[in-house]
């Protein structure tokens, strides 16, 4: 039985991490989240599901539509992803394959970033570039509307910084 945070284990997948994403900027249905996604009806209700039994996503209403109801769902709001260590790479694994995906959606001769790093800082500059990164994704998040509203461009933005330990020491060569 694994201990990682049930929230965690919701994200493993990078269909629910994309779906969560989608969440963030407007409530929508599975059937809403499978179109966007462009998977089966069932199946985004299947990841919709565990993506609500894990907390991550609230009822957001209930609407009539061609003579049923429409259950609309958003993303629950909160800093808990930054919090977490244990079960990371599971995490990172469903980011990578999302960054791969987004990466060959890519829009030709568009402005982007990138930019890799692995680097000795002080503790101050660490505390302050963790806050400006988290600010600019919060920035980006504020500023998201509903999938495909007029007047916007669609982007992709993946980030995980962290501080990490020091690498063992080199064995010596005889």
């Amino acid at each position: 039985m694994s201990t990682t945070d049930p929230r965690l284990r919701a994200l493993a997948h990078p269909v629910r991490l994309r779906m969560l994403s989608l969440l963030w900027s407007a409530p929508l249905s599975a059937a809403a989240l499978a179109r966007e996604l462009a998977i089966s009806h069932a199946l985004a209700s299947q990841h919709l599901r565990r993506l609500d039994a894990a907390g991550l996503v609230e009822l957001a209403d209930v609407r009539a539509r061609r003579g049923g109801r429409e259950r609309r769902y958003r993303a629950v709001r909160g800093p808990w992803l930054t919090e977490q260590q244990e079960g990371q790479p599971l995490l990172a694994e469903s980011l990578a394959r999302n960054l791969l995906d987004r990466v060959a959606g890519r829009a030709p001769g568009t402005a982007g970033v990138t930019t890799d790093a692995e680097l000795w800082v002080s503790p101050d500059a660490w505390a302050a570039a963790r806050r400006r990164l988290h600010a600019i994704m919060t920035e980006l998040h504020d500023a998201a509307q509903p999938p495909h509203a007029p007047g916007t461009v669609r982007v992709g933005a993946t980030l995980m910084a962290f501080e990490m330990t020091d690498p063992p020491p080199a064995a010596e060569e005889d």
